[in-house]
């Protein structure tokens, strides 16, 4: 705002009489909650603040957005979600496993989620046209394309026949996933080494186990586990020479050598657009949840390179960004 505007608007408000002042209704306020790091999602608050400007809402003008994350400790949220009720919060949003346990919490305060795995699997609704209750959001089932990203191995890897896969048993979508995965390489021949993991220890144990039963590339499974330790799982993925294929554009930022997912940044700006939509009024048990069709391929030519890889001409023309 310029200053002569400025001033101008202060002047106009000094002009207003103190009961039409204490009048005016306080800023609506929007929780957003993640039960991982707040560090690792600049670009989804970018897209979400952008989804919400879409539906007449700007932070600081006419909606307060107050941030909160568990940082990968899920005891911390019924108490991070008990701090934002306290605050007044008009609506939650959040990830997959803030916005369950919001839901655990809470029934009558609307909840937005953005998850990459089946929400009605997952608890989060009992369906997609009429979720019902106070919780819908965005689906962008990232889980589903372990087929893809196989193709997408088989093409830059053709060699491979072996492949590794790591995968968490504790998210939802593990079991539609790992019968995906096997299903997939059953139609091309590959082999599959399929390591669950739980811990630091676990990843360590698994690529061990990979370099031991000779495996040619590496699929990195979905879900919050592996999206926090994405730096360790790339830097072991580098360390042992073994192409990888990730559900998220972050590992591929992180040094990983290519990714297939759902734009999760495209999500989290639907997501925005839901919050503004139930601040105006309306509920979330007459919002559908809406899919993601936004897809985005990323390669690290940088690392490619270090692979001793040549990524086909088809390859970097299909790709949405090319990391050099």
């Amino acid at each position: 705002m310029k200053r002569r505007e400025f001033i101008t608007l202060l002047g106009g408000a000094a002009a207003w009489p103190l009961a039409a002042r204490a009048q005016q209704p306080a800023m609506p306020v929007v929780g957003f909650l993640r039960s991982t790091s707040l560090t690792d999602a600049a670009r989804l608050v970018t897209a979400f603040r952008q989804g919400l400007k879409e539906s007449g809402y700007i932070e600081g003008q006419n909606v307060v957005i107050e941030f909160r994350s568990a940082e990968d400790h899920a005891d911390r949220l019924p108490a991070l979600i008990a701090d934002l009720i306290g605050r007044q919060a008009a609506v939650i949003v959040g990830n997959h496993n803030a916005a369950l346990a919001a839901k655990a919490v809470t029934t009558t305060l609307p909840i937005v989620f953005a998850t990459g795995f089946d929400p009605i699997t997952g608890g989060l609704v009992a369906s997609l046209n009429r979720p019902g209750g106070n919780v819908t959001g965005v689906s962008f089932l990232a889980a589903e394309l372990g087929a893809k990203r196989l193709e997408l191995l088989h093409q830059l890897v053709p060699k491979a026949t072996t492949i590794a896969v790591l995968i968490n048993p504790n998210s939802p979508d593990t079991e539609a996933e790992r019968k995906e995965v096997q299903a997939a390489a059953r139609t091309v021949g590959q082999e599959l080494i399929i390591f669950d993991v739980r811990s630091d220890r676990d990843i360590e144990t698994a690529f061990a186990t990979f370099v031991q039963h000779g495996a040619g590339a590496l699929l990195d499974g979905t879900g919050a586990f592996m999206f926090s330790h994405r730096e360790r799982i790339v830097a072991l993925a580098a360390r042992h020479a073994i192409p990888a294929i990730y559900n998220l554009r972050e590992f591929v930022a992180a040094g990983g050598l290519m990714s297939y997912a759902p734009s999760i940044t495209d999500a989290y700006r639907q997501v925005g657009i839901y919050a503004g939509r139930i601040l105006k009024g309306e509920k979330p048990a007459d919002l559908p949840v809406m899919q993601s069709t936004k897809f985005e391929f990323v390669i690290n030519l940088k690392t490619a390179k270090a692979l001793g890889l040549e990524v086909p001409d088809r390859m970097l023309a299909l790709a949405d960004e090319v990391i050099e």
